[in-house]
């Protein structure tokens, strides 16, 4: 079954929002509930792809609190930290990582309107040092009880749409699609709109049919390959 003009509209418009310069950077935040709480968060402002370090490697789980929002934000896993650092800043991100140290500066005093990604810590520990170490800046969120932490999800939330805000002042949140480099673009509504076809795509190591502005594939597929959204 072709997808219908009005869900191809749809994804559109969430895409033409979305931002491949904002992201986040998890170190060992494993709690489905935590997870998929910052994923929907992630959804909720625009980012397109958030990262994680785990310890275990584990493929990562969620529940209802996602609310379905990792099909449309991908986390994308690495296995040490040095090897997530080096891709965001090779990819001309800056690192800011939630520290209590006597560098750490209050996160509403930081300019979050270029390449930005937050680094933020297990649910119990907080940072490791090495991740402390490659960050380019310490931030710290003030608190006036006598807890001086907030639950990662919590955190996560706050410096997201403190970027959001400080991105709308400055008329940089985009609204048709700017956000995201034109190849990126065609790539991600492909896959939003026909999943189960890009995966054969992938697994026959050939390039994604292209669409037309009714977000048809212009291409006759065996039959055998499921359109269906």
């Amino acid at each position: 079954m072709p997808l219908l003009p009005r869900r191809f509209e749809r994804l559109q418009k969430v895409l033409n929002r979305r931002m491949s310069n904002l992201t986040i950077l998890l170190e060992n935040v494993e709690k489905p509930h935590n997870l998929s709480a910052i994923l929907r968060t992630c959804d909720a402002v625009g980012v397109l792809e958030a990262h994680a370090v785990s310890k275990t490697n584990n493929t990562p789980t969620f529940n209802s609190t996602a609310q379905g929002s990792q099909k449309w934000v991908k986390l994308q896993s690495h296995k040490k930290m040095n090897e997530a650092v080096s891709y965001l800043k090779g990819n001309g991100f800056k690192l800011y990582g939630t520290n209590l140290g006597i560098n750490a500066i209050d996160y509403r005093k930081c300019d979050f309107t270029g390449p930005t990604a937050f680094i933020l810590g297990a649910e119990k520990w907080g940072l490791s040092e090495e991740a402390t170490n490659m960050m380019d800046k310490a931030i710290f969120i003030p608190m006036q009880g006598m807890v001086q932490s907030l639950n990662v999800s919590v955190a996560t939330s706050i410096l997201l749409f403190e970027a959001i805000r400080q991105r709308k002042v400055e008329g940089l949140l985009p609204e048709d699609g700017e956000g995201l480099d034109a190849n990126l673009y065609k790539k991600t509504i492909f896959e939003w709109a026909y999943p189960q076809v890009a995966n054969w795509c992938i697994k026959q190591g050939r390039k994604y049919p292209e669409l037309n502005s009714k977000g048809e594939i212009t291409e006759v597929l065996p039959r055998t390959i499921k359109l269906r959204y």
